[in-house]
């Protein structure tokens, strides 16, 4: 089908399409190389002519365009029009936009400072009204002073209460309480979390309450629940209704019964808490009896209510809030160091036992380097040639063990972050469900419907700052700074101007859900700041108790330990950990929340891989390909080589070290696509960058073994070029390594026609000068050494292009969020693989020619010599042993570049030339005797030897087609009548004009008679 089908051509002008038709479709090639037709006509004899037919064919063009432009031109006047309509309409909707923002903003402004007169307003009515009331308590306690021992004593003993209280809800919210969901899965001496405890004494001389003691426990902040006359309820306790700690016990205080409770958490679901067995039938314990949810959020909810009771839900909020990042550090550097821990146990050999398969790993691993490297002295790849190009070390390349040790650590960690930011979003929503309900208590029924219009910043008001967003914030925080330590980046690296970043953020319209709850500090990103915020004279309470606000400033992680290396190249394996992790918190958030997802630790991983890691990448790997292809070694065939091809990579196939060095960055660009999908578009097009400049190199380096050389210009004339794609010896070029060689019958009568027609095209070149061949034979050397480095990284091109694509398309469907980025679609690789594989054919097609040109320029010199020698001569021509010879040689030296089946196609075409201008080199001969018979079979004899002795050919067809050769000269010895006779029994073995040809030459003895040409051509076919 060709190209210039499918073009609106009215039918009046038919004549178009057929004169369309005569025209080459090489003058639309992508690569347009317009040197074979300027040649063409320097070197024709009619160059006016040549010229002339030219203009005609640009005339047809232009008409041709003519016709397609008044065919389409009522669709562009309508497409213009449609798109002049479209801009004004989005004009207009900006100018409408831009007018709606500034009456929005004004409104804004006069919500937000009426909001804020009415709720000072309202709080100091209330604060009026709760001090009037605490007067009037006042006035009527102060009436007893027997209680005023009392009363000291209960504010004492709610004190310490609230912080056995706080303290096991805080143990509980990082997983590390009785009742957590995974404590057995973190049942670690080394992964203790560090808290805060007690300073002041608990232990009181007062007598106290059977109640109090319960709920006080006996100072180590378990609640124990015991029947009424102190015995126990369950098994575990001893007679004082104490629990037994037993020496068994868990280096981190848990006894195997509260593993065996933390365990079989779900068994308690249906029934009473056993923390609540011994509580009041009320509303709540009712509602946790027929709750299903597990004992780890029953229990949750159980601190909750105690807090609401204690009317601390604001005090506790604070100090969660203070504790939430230093806390959230330990745990992270705790891991890391228990990671570093089994590490140093595996290398000590103690740890062979508990992790086997890591150790088996890390030992094949080390074997197979020592394997390859072992392969590359014996391929003749120095430790710094082509396989160390790579900017990066073997550790941190795309499947290095940095790349699986960060990847691998950070599962880990924000795996544990995950479980701890689940149980922050059950105690979030009950503290502001609890305030809620408290304030609705607390305030009068004429200020209902003030309360009701309020922000969110006024509910993590009331509850000391703490929330679901400010939690996320804070763990996201410190995430990021594990992997900004990790990759060594600052923590603004994410964006060249972080001021930018802040006010786009801040631009952004608050959701429905959140109203005007812009200002809670929770619509940022990230906004990396401990809550500051506290009830008032909570400060000497939280320093009596052993409570103190930690350091802000914090230490590293100590990630180097455990890692191999750190820097920009683990982004990769940063990534898809992250991406995990955002899909799982975005599906606990609740939905006024649901923002905070898009705009938290992703957003920063992207914005680093798209603003450092890529342009990063690309630097670095640009100049590794520049350092490859521009090495004076890079396109050098390799010395010492074996003798013999071999198809195989690591047995020692002679890939140019160039090549090679592409093929392995092509393939380490591609791992890093493959680990990060939503970039693979730009790296992709960072592997067509690379390949683009070195099919260039390439390209330069072949030109300068071609340019100004015959065989060059040959191949890229249409008619030769059309011959040598209608040879059968050529579907050797677009067929696998493995097709072998071609057999003797696939050459058919169709072919030698073939054969025939390109062979009187080059003949007709004669004289061939030396100065128009490839001399050199380091250059062909490297034409066959660049061809099967072609095609070698062409077939690696194309099968990295068919996987990358099932894989990347595969990603596309199933997981939307990894989308790749980019508008337009890039050239694909199976494109470059093909341009690679075209100039690895023109390699060939070079070689043949130019051998096919070599043997011209030898034979040529028959026609110059008197074949009338005075004795038989035991050498053959010095022509022919120079041609021989150096056939001999070139085979040699290119046996180990090129496989067989090229070599058979390179080599092949010598003999068709070789016999078909033996034969026709008669009929420009005067005169030849007996021994100038001999001498010219013992030429083909010679020539005959030398291409047997190419393994690559088959010699029964050069035996076949050279035979012929001496059977033709053979039959100047014999008489015309013999002569006669025979061209009777085989008329179709050779042409009627060389059978003329034999009547014409002068063969001293031989008789003629004078009417022979009349009785040849009467036998002959017409």
């Amino acid at each position: 089908m060709s190209i210039f089908d499918g073009l609106p051509i009215p039918k009046d002008k038919s004549f178009l399409k057929e004169e369309l038709s005569r025209i080459d479709e090489s003058w639309a090639a992508a690569r347009f190389d317009s040197l074979p037709h300027v040649v063409h006509i320097l070197t024709s004899k009619d160059r006016e002519g040549e010229v002339k037919v030219l203009k005609e064919q640009s005339d047809i063009i232009e008409e041709v365009v003519d016709e397609v432009v008044h065919a389409y031109h009522s669709g562009f006047n309508k497409a213009i029009q449609n798109y002049s309509q479209i801009l004004r309409l989005f004009s207009e909707s900006a100018q409408s936009l831009g007018e709606l923002k500034v009456d929005l903003a004004q409104a804004k402004k006069l919500l937000g400072a009426h909001n804020k007169q009415l709720h000072q307003l309202w709080y100091r009515s209330v604060t009026l009204r709760h001090i009037i009331s605490l007067l009037d308590q006042v006035e009527g306690i102060a009436k007893v002073g027997a209680l005023q021992d009392v009363r000291s004593e209960l504010t004492k003993l709610r004190g310490a209460f609230f912080y056995k209280v706080l303290e096991d809800l805080h143990s509980h919210l990082y997983n590390k309480g009785e009742y957590s969901s995974d404590v057995s899965s973190m049942l670690e001496s080394d992964d203790a979390i560090p808290t805060a405890t007690a300073t002041s004494s608990m232990n009181y001389s007062h007598s106290l309450s059977r109640r109090t003691r319960l709920l006080k426990g006996d100072g180590d902040g378990v609640y124990r629940p015991s029947s009424v006359d102190g015995s126990s309820s369950y098994d575990g306790h001893n007679e004082d209704g104490t629990l037994d700690m037993h020496d068994d016990a868990a280096p981190n205080g848990y006894t195997p019964t509260m593993k065996a409770i933390g365990g079989d958490a779900r068994i308690f679901s249906r029934q009473i808490p056993v923390w609540l067995s011994d509580s009041t039938p009320d509303e709540f314990v009712e509602a946790m009896r027929k709750s299903d949810a597990p004992v780890h959020v029953k229990y949750l909810q159980t601190l909750v209510e105690c807090l609401s009771m204690l009317g601390k839900v604001s005090a506790a909020g604070a100090i969660i809030c203070q504790r939430l990042r230093s806390t959230i550090h330990d745990i992270i550097t705790a891991k890391i160091k228990a990671q570093v821990g089994r590490v140093s146990r595996q290398r000590n050999g103690l740890g062979h036992t508990a992790s086997p398969t890591v150790t088996g790993l890390h030992y094949l691993k080390g074997q197979l380097e020592h394997h390859l490297a072992k392969q590359k002295r014996q391929n003749g790849i120095s430790p710094n040639g082509a396989l160390a190009v790579s900017p990066v070390s073997h550790v941190m390349s795309p499947s290095g063990t940095a790349q699986i040790s960060a990847r691998d650590l950070l599962d880990s960690i924000l795996d544990t972050v995950v479980r701890i930011f689940e149980n922050h979003v059950i105690v979030g929503e009950l503290l502001e469900s609890k305030s809620s309900q408290q304030l609705n208590m607390n305030t009068p029924k004429t200020m209902a419907a003030d309360v009701s219009w309020s922000n969110d910043s006024d509910v993590s008001n009331d509850t000391g700052g703490f929330s679901v967003g400010f939690s996320l914030n804070v763990l996201q925080s410190e995430c990021q700074q594990l992997i900004c330590e990790i990759l060594r980046a600052t923590p603004d690296a994410t964006s060249a101007d972080a001021a930018v970043q802040t006010a786009r953020l801040a631009s952004k319209n608050p959701s429905k859900d959140k109203r005007d709850g812009s200002e809670d500090g929770l619509t940022f990103a990230f906004r990396f700041t401990d809550a500051s915020t506290s009830t008032p004279n909570q400060g000497s309470d939280l320093n009596r108790q052993g409570w103190r606000r930690p350091n802000v400033v914090q230490e590293g992680y100590g990630t180097g330990a455990v890692l191999p290396e750190q820097g920009i190249y683990l982004a990769a394996s940063v990534y898809r950990p992250v991406v995990q992790f955002t899909e799982k918190v975005a599906s606990m958030l609740p939905q006024k929340f649901s923002q905070l997802g898009n705009d938290g630790l992703l957003a920063f991983t992207e914005n680093f891989v798209k603003d450092h890691f890529l342009p990063t990448m690309f630097v670095d790997y640009r100049k590794s390909v520049q350092q490859a292809i521009s090495s004076p070694a890079a396109f050098r065939p390799r010395a010492n080589v074996a003798v013999s091809y071999t198809p195989s990579i690591g047995k020692g196939r002679p890939v140019l070290q160039g090549l090679l060095a592409i093929d392995c960055l092509a393939k380490e660009v591609l791992g890093w696509a493959q680990a990060m999908p939503k970039f693979a578009g730009e790296l992709i097009n960072y592997v067509q960058t690379f390949l683009e400049r070195t099919y260039e190199r390439c390209r330069t380096s072949y030109m300068e073994a071609v340019l100004e050389k015959q065989s060059y210009m040959l191949i890229g004339r249409h008619d030769v070029d059309n011959l040598l794609r209608l040879d059968p010896s050529s579907t050797c070029l677009i067929n696998s390594l493995d097709d072998g060689i071609l057999e003797t019958n696939d050459l058919d009568a169709g072919s030698n026609g073939v054969e025939m027609e390109l062979s009187d095209i080059l003949l007709n070149l004669r004289p061939i000068k030396q100065e128009n061949l490839i001399r050199e034979d380091n250059k062909l050397i490297l034409l066959s050494s660049l061809s099967d480095s072609l095609e070698y990284v062409a077939d690696s091109i194309e099968r990295l292009g068919k996987s990358s694509s099932k894989a990347y398309n595969h990603v596309e469907e199933n997981e939307p969020h990894h989308a790749r980025t980019g508008s337009l679609p890039p050239k694909d690789l199976e494109s470059f693989a093909e341009d690679y594989r075209k100039l690895a054919i023109d390699c060939l097609k070079v070689l043949r020619i130019e051998m096919q040109l070599e043997t011209i320029f030898h034979l040529q010199e028959m026609t110059k010599r008197e074949y009338l020698d005075d004795q038989d001569a035991e050498e053959p021509d010095d022509f022919v042993i120079s041609l021989t010879s150096q056939i001999t040689r070139r085979d040699e030296e290119m046996a180990p570049f090129v496989a067989d089946v090229k070599r058979n196609y390179i080599f092949g075409g010598i003999c068709p030339i070789a016999a078909n201008w033996s034969i026709k080199a008669l009929a420009e001969m005067k005169s030849i005797n007996l021994f100038g018979v001999q001498q010219i079979c013992r030429n083909s004899i010679a020539l005959e030897q030398a291409l047997a002795a190419v393994s690559s050919i088959d010699s029964e067809v050069v035996q076949m087609r050279l035979d012929r050769v001496r059977t033709y000269y053979e039959l100047l010895n014999m008489p015309f009548e013999a002569l006669l006779a025979f061209i009777q029994e085989h008329e179709d073995l050779f042409s009627a004009a060389e059978y003329l040809n034999l009547l014409k030459v002068f063969v001293p003895g031989r008789e003629i008679p004078e009417d022979a040409h009349g009785r040849l051509s009467e036998i002959l076919p017409s």
